[in-house]
């Protein structure tokens, strides 16, 4: 495959997009949490083509972006209560795993082959455009090799997937800098992955959550133990660094990079797979990049469960 085309965020990229997405091609694009690799969803063909590109797992599920609750409402079963939160929360850094309708069309590797089916509505305006030009659901799991950092910026995902997928929509860096939280509503309802929707708002409107998941067999994305990986070991709540160890800071101190000089959490997730990958590259893959506390609290639980995976045993 030729290299992949750099398309810009505008009417004329978006419409070479769609092409190359009604012909079977894969078109990376930018959403508010970090850039997903798009496929039509009711394609089997396509979808493998996702996996193939990422090398990732075929158990793992994968989420479908829509254009609108409409669209979300003939892929799976919305009670009053998935209504309710969709109101609240889309669109927004936040999916939903609820029972797929049978008639959705979806290719069954979306879903891999489980009777539920992940949804969000994104708020990127590129994003949005790109879902009402193309008028159906994409599967876009994030645009990186699987397993490895997440992609923010056009750049990163080049540097990972250039040449295994046709375009990258450039729409500049991602606000959020996490993936979107996960929330499972075909029972109780429960997170499954802690992501750009804070906790603490969910419980707001749903109450306390019960935790959800299954590494070994997931029914959502972001499940697997070890994920977001750098080349270079990964040391959590280090106090300071050790001797040929660089640093990544949280608040005021010493570092080598810093995810909030000011400790904050909003700017830490936006910054976190950005300045990851710059860590990366100066620890070298013998190096050890140690990584101050970060507080569990509203996006910390998102940033420290991408850290905690990030530092997990490669399989």
């Amino acid at each position: 495959m030729p290299a992949t085309l750099r398309l810009s965020a505008n009417p004329e990229g978006i419409d070479r997009a769609v092409t190359l997405l009604r012909t079977g091609g894969l078109v990376a694009f930018p959403t508010e949490t970090v850039y997903g690799l798009g496929g039509d969803a009711r394609s089997d063909l396509a979808v493998a083509r996702i996996f193939e590109a990422k090398g990732r797992p075929r158990f793992n599920p994968l989420i479908a972006h829509v254009a609108d609750l409409e669209m979300a409402e003939t892929l799976a079963l919305f009670d009053g209560r998935a209504r309710a939160v969709a109101a609240a929360f889309w669109p927004g850094p936040l999916t939903l795993v609820l029972p797929l309708r049978p008639e959705a069309g979806l290719s069954p590797l979306v879903t891999a082959e489980l009777p539920t089916v992940a949804i969000r509505l994104p708020a990127h305006p590129v994003a949005r455009a790109l879902l009402r030009a193309f008028g159906g659901p994409l599967a876009a799991p994030s645009a990186n090799p699987s397993g490895k950092i997440s992609p923010t910026r056009a750049d990163h995902v080049l540097a990972g997937l250039d040449g295994l997928i046709e375009a990258v929509v450039d729409g500049g860096a991602c606000a959020v800098g996490v993936e979107s939280t996960i929330l499972g509503l075909d029972g109780p309802p429960s997170l499954l992955r802690p992501g750009g929707v804070p906790v603490e708002a969910l419980e707001g409107l749903l109450g306390p959550l019960a935790s959800g998941g299954n590494a070994a067999k997931p029914n959502a994305p972001g499940q697997l133990l070890s994920h977001y990986a750098p080349g270079a070991a990964v040391r959590l709540n280090a106090e300071a660094a050790r001797s040929g160890e660089v640093r990544l800071g949280f608040g005021p101190g010493a570092a080598d990079l810093n995810l909030s000089p000011t400790g904050d959490l909003v700017q830490a997730a936006a910054n976190l797979f950005h300045l990851l990958r710059q860590a990366d590259a100066l620890a070298g893959p013998q190096g050890t990049i140690a990584i101050a506390p970060i507080p569990d609290r509203g996006l910390g639980r998102a940033i420290n469960d991408r850290l905690r995976r990030a530092a997990a045993p490669r399989p």
